[in-house]
């Protein structure tokens, strides 16, 4: 899954969360997958710096 599409996914956990609709059990799964998306994203953005730092070494 690309960047964006990560993104969106998260803002959607995030938003069914917020609703407060949600059983405690989908609250937690919600909650889980939430964290393994910001992870992604995180190593997303992590991996984009480390690749800008090589083309300013050249």
């Amino acid at each position: 899954m690309d960047f964006e599409s990560t993104v969106k996914e998260l803002e959607k956990t995030v938003n069914m969360l917020e609703s407060g609709d949600l059983t405690l059990e989908e609250s937690l799964k919600q909650y889980k997958r939430g964290i393994e998306l910001a992870n992604e994203c995180k190593k997303s953005l992590e991996n984009a710096k480390l690749e800008i730092e090589k083309i300013d070494e050249v």
